[in-house]
């Protein structure tokens, strides 16, 4: 059973990604250490002992649609009673609509903790933290007053609408459209698909944030509106009103996280209300809702960055454990009666080395992330611009490395099992399941990889990521300078993987710079990559120099396998990156 790793999180948060410091610095307010280690502590009570128990039941249960209403399975309705009771929902939130107002940092650290104990339970939660941010960053002050309270406190849930079935990725495309009428109202018409948590039996209300277009409207992504649509209509007074005129058409029958309710809605056929059309109230400016829609899909792309890590820390517990209880064969040097333990076999422990590897380097970058975007509201212009950007550069990776890593470590994961990886009564499966949609919603990592490289490599033309590159190095230097005969040859390694980066970045920005996008896209999925791998060395390697760790050899250990296995990698990616334009270009005759 998942155990959320409250002290490793600690650590990563606190010596790695910096909030030890910022908290010393008084640059996050009145927080204190001891406020810290309690909600982390009670996070993964909640999570260990709440929720780790009710997501195999999710699995085996799932979402049903029922006569138009959908249940979710047994148990979740009250799990999400009590969570919200927690507090949990309004971590990050306004104050000013009853948040706590606390660091971005302390809700991914808890995001990680919930999506380890259950990630189809997660998913709702999440989006409608997301859909509080963009109300809050672009709504009216009536919409605010009216809906966000209860939003923040978790007694409605929120959604996201975008894809629709002939509009993946391409929103330009969409056909959902949006009808002005003279009481400042707009009328909702059009299917979405792949809604998340879209309709449930959870809470009283649901609040569905909505892309469509107005008649008028210019064509592509410049034309696109967003909408708050509620399943129910406010009174005067704030209570419930009518059903207004959307519905669950049909659940999809996936792969994994089946618990998760993922519906087919329908605005505007005509099924409630006096006339058909959903009602919506317009969030930001007409046109301009996609940038709107991207307050919350920034912070979705991070969270889901957050569930590749959790899935990373599930897998890696469970295989390590049954690595421990399973005996087969003799391990070299084993002198114990019987058969050795597989851990003791050097290929499964190489396995289980490269999962923790992965899992705490991922950790790493998605926590550096949260920090960046912490500290991008506070300081002067100069100050916060830099961290923005630092943010920037980052939910990219986080978002593709850490969900790439959830689908690698729950795989290996399988493979410790063996045979019994196969069977579902382990648990180890629905792991790989449920990790394997992360890859690709809220951007697919290939698009992922395009942003990276033709949107964040070229910001302050270029010199920010020259100088986090410079940055990466001076703990590279630290570690040759430390002379702990236990990093082996890590300060060589990581030397030659940031010489890597480097190296490549320059070349991406001057491809870009001579209009050559083509080759520069070509290579955007290795250099993301071989950009997670090198600051997973990095990490590390500064987690392992922190002074007040207890297990810092551990520490050092993981570093230098990391260094000494895993990150030679980067001088074969950089080759594909930079040579393998030509190929592929010439390669996809073979797909005519």
């Amino acid at each position: 059973m998942y155990k959320a790793p409250v002290e490793d999180i600690a650590f990563t948060l606190n010596h790695v990604a910096g909030l030890k410091g910022a908290i010393a610095e008084g640059r996050l307010g009145d927080l204190s250490d001891d406020l810290v280690d309690a909600i982390l502590l009670e996070a993964g009570r909640f999570a260990s002992d709440e929720m780790a128990p009710l997501g195999p039941v999710g699995d085996k249960e799932g979402a049903r649609l029922v006569d138009g209403k959908v249940i979710v399975p047994t148990g979740w309705d009250k799990l999400y009673q009590d969570w919200a009771a927690g507090g949990w929902n309004s971590l990050t939130s306004d104050p000013d609509f009853g948040g706590q107002g606390l660091p971005h940092m302390l809700n991914v650290a808890a995001l990680e903790m919930w999506n380890g104990g259950s990630m189809g339970f997660t998913l709702g939660p999440t989006l409608t933290m997301g859909a509080v941010d963009a109300l809050v960053a672009h709504g009216s002050d009536a919409l605010k007053a009216q809906y966000l309270p209860k939003m923040v406190s978790g007694e409605w849930m929120a959604t996201m609408n975008l894809t629709e079935p002939h509009a993946g990725s391409d929103l330009g495309v969409m056909k959902s459209r949006a009808e002005r009428r003279d009481d400042g109202t707009y009328r909702i018409f059009g299917q979405k698909i792949y809604i998340t948590w879209g309709e449930h039996d959870v809470t009283e209300n649901i609040i569905h944030l909505v892309l469509a277009r107005l008649p008028d409207a210019p064509a592509g992504t410049r034309g696109i509106s967003l909408f708050l649509v509620p399943k129910f209509l406010l009174n005067a007074d704030g209570s419930l009103g009518a059903r207004n005129d959307l519905h669950c058409h049909s659940l999809e029958h996936k792969l994994g996280i089946h618990g998760s309710p993922t519906c087919t809605m329908i605005y505007g056929d005509g099924k409630f209300g006096d006339e058909p059309g959903a009602i919506g109230y317009l969030i930001g400016e007409e046109n301009k809702g996609l940038a709107c829609m991207f307050t919350m899909m920034n912070n979705a792309r991070l969270a889901v960055g957050m569930q590749g890590v959790a899935i990373c820390e599930a897998a890696t517990q469970k295989a390590v454990q049954y690595a421990k209880d399973r005996t087969q064969g003799k391990a070299p040097g084993w002198s114990g009666s019987g058969m050795s333990p597989i851990i003791e076999h050097p290929d499964v422990a190489r396995m289980l080395v490269t999962m923790k590897a992965l899992t705490q380097g991922s950790r790493a970058i998605c926590y550096s992330c949260a920090h960046a975007t912490d500290l991008s509201h506070h300081g002067d212009a100069d100050e916060a611009r830099h961290w923005a950007e630092r943010a920037a550069l980052l939910t990219p990776i986080a978002k593709s490395f850490a969900t790439d890593a959830g689908v690698d470590v729950a795989s290996l994961g399988i493979q410790v099992h063996g045979g019994m990886g196969f069977i579902e009564e382990t648990g180890a499966a629905r792991l790989w399941r449920d990790s394997r949609i992360a890859p690709i919603y809220e951007g697919t990592n290939g698009i992922q990889a395009a942003d990276l490289v033709t949107r964040k490599l070229p910001l302050s033309n270029g010199d920010h990521v020259r100088g986090f590159i410079a940055e990466l190095k001076e703990i590279a230097e630290q570690v040759r300078a430390s002379n702990l005969e236990a990093f082996g040859e890590t300060a060589a390694r990581l030397s030659s993987s940031l010489a890597d980066l480097e190296e490549t970045t320059e070349w991406l920005l001057a491809r870009l710079a001579a209009g050559d996008s083509a080759s520069a896209l070509a290579g955007a999925t290795p250099y993301q990559r071989l950009f997670g791998l090198a600051l997973t060395g990095v990490y590390l390697a500064k987690g392992a120099l922190a002074e007040e760790d207890h297990g810092r050899d551990q520490r050092l250990s993981l570093c230098r396998f990391t260094a000494e296995n895993l990150i030679a990698e980067t001088a074969a990616l950089k080759d594909r990156v930079i040579n393998g334009a030509a190929s592929l270009q010439a390669a996809r005759a073979v797909l005519a």
